[in-house]
């Protein structure tokens, strides 16, 4: 094969040249997202004494004011349900989260941020802004909206697959 046909194919997106740089970008986004979010852990629990379960669980409280029942919370969390009853638990004995009866539903229960819990998580949120743009900071706005689009037209395209199968 000829290097003009080898930089062909991997323009074009087929051949064994392309299958090769894609998966050497799939480990660098691994290697990448691991380092990162190793250095958001420590920083949550050396500053704030909290963990990233317990920060995502609140960052999906905080978007969905209303709250979300248990099943909604796992799903858009995407674990289930029993990874997330340890950390709201805890989140309500720290007086962060409520849960609320369902009216209808006696078993059912919506959680929502309480006052204090939006006050501590809007601090957070703003201090994790930081350290991400401070980590990622070799990436200016340009570049960051074309990875966007572009990790969103890959995350589309799987989500077209899995729902296909199903």
């Amino acid at each position: 094969m000829s290097v003009a046909s080898t930089r062909s194919e991997k323009n074009l997106g087929v051949g064994p040249a392309a299958s090769k740089a894609r998966l050497r970008v799939w480990l660098r986004i691994l290697k990448v997202s691991r380092i990162i979010e190793r250095e958001l852990r420590e920083r949550l629990r050396v500053e704030f004494d909290t963990t990233l379960p317990r920060f995502d669980v609140m960052a999906a409280l905080y978007r969905a004011e209303e709250g979300l029942n248990m099943s909604e919370l796992s799903g858009v969390l995407r674990v289930s349900n029993g990874n997330v009853t340890g950390i709201v638990d805890r989140l309500v004995g720290d007086g962060l989260i409520v849960r609320v009866p369902v009216e209808g539903d006696r078993r059912a229960m919506i959680v929502r941020l309480t006052k204090k819990g939006r006050t501590h998580f809007s601090e957070l949120a703003g201090v994790h802004e930081g350290w991400v743009s401070e980590l990622l900071r070799s990436v200016d706005a340009p570049q960051a909206e074309k990875l966007i689009a572009q990790l969103g037209a890959i995350g589309s395209r799987l989500d077209r697959l899995k729902a296909a199968e199903e």
